[in-house]
């Protein structure tokens, strides 16, 4: 049975935060739930954290990727983690192109409404970061210090850092929150 995630306070969120990303992954989805229109990626680089006095999500997008597209087009992004049983389906959506089909219907996701945010969260998640576009940044391969970041770009397909304001996050309070 799913637990119904709460909502959790920024200040109240608890995460490894390399783990999260490392390990248990996240969907990234950008888009508009309401039209239709929206596409989703598992990502593993990232950061959550405080930018600008703000709560910020830190994402990376390469130019080659399909959500790519709809991350420049709309002005928000969710962020979820899902329980184990689901990494089949996060590597199905971090290796096929939504370009190629319904990749999220393939993996056996059900989109929902957000509840800030244009873009889709998921029923089956157990944390969902709901996020609005304030930044973005282009990597410049000349600016980069440590010879071992190159070799991930084989294509020269540099990605796009982008930041966004975390505006809801909702959990499963047992596995998330401070309290």
């Amino acid at each position: 049975m799913h637990q119904p995630l709460e909502e959790i306070p920024i200040k109240k969120l608890k995460i490894s935060a390399f783990s999260l990303w490392h390990t248990d992954w996240l969907l990234l989805t950008s888009g508009d739930f309401k039209k239709g229109s929206f596409n989703a990626m598992t990502v593993a680089w990232g950061s959550i954290g405080n930018m600008w006095n703000i709560p910020i999500a830190m994402v990376v997008i390469r130019p080659t990727r399909f959500t790519y597209g709809f991350i420049n087009s709309f002005p928000t992004f969710s962020l979820c983690s899902f329980p184990k049983k689901y990494r089949k389906a996060l590597n199905l959506l971090g290796t096929k192109s939504g370009r190629d089909g319904d990749k999220i219907s393939e993996a056996g996701l059900t989109p929902t409404a957000s509840e800030k945010i244009d873009a889709p969260t998921y029923k089956e998640a157990n944390l969902s970061i709901e996020c609005k576009k304030i930044y973005f940044h282009d990597f410049n391969p000349k600016q980069f210090l440590d010879e071992r970041i190159e070799k991930h770009y084989k294509l020269k397909d540099y990605h796009r850092m982008i930041f966004g304001e975390i505006l809801m996050v909702k959990g499963n309070t047992v596995l998330y929150s401070g309290e």
